[in-house]
């Protein structure tokens, strides 16, 4: 089983291994995976943060981040903020909130979020 594993690190390409690293954690960190939730219900998915923008809107901006956990993405809108200091692109996040279909885009609007330390063990995450 070692040698598969060290096979597969020297033939797999570096981004399909650190999808399936971030995938583990995410399921480590008993967090349903994004291509797996119910739009519309509360859920509760982590993953690491692989862009951030602000967008300009009507009544103030908002802070979008696409967040992804190895098997699909999900933007949070955070709205009326311009920053959230510790939301930086490659971050590990948890959100808990309730994901809709927005075009092709899954949304969560001002979701409950933890960032996660580098340093914290996935069995010290889930606190629900």
């Amino acid at each position: 089983m070692a040698l598969r594993k060290i096979f597969d690190r020297i033939t797999k390409p570096v981004e399909e291994l650190d999808r399936v690293a971030l995938a583990e954690w995410s399921e480590d960190a008993h967090a349903v995976a994004i291509d797996q939730i119910e739009l519309r219900r509360p859920v509760y998915v982590a993953g690491e943060i692989s862009s951030v923008r602000i967008v300009p809107r009507p009544a103030g901006a908002a802070l979008e981040i696409t967040v992804r956990d190895g098997h699909g993405a999900i933007t949070a809108v955070f709205l009326g903020r311009g920053t959230i200091p510790g939301l930086t692109t490659g971050r590990r996040v948890l959100l808990e909130g309730v994901p809709f279909q927005q075009g092709v885009r899954t949304i969560m609007m001002n979701p409950v979020y933890r960032i996660v330390r580098s340093e914290e063990h996935t069995s010290e995450l889930q606190s629900h």
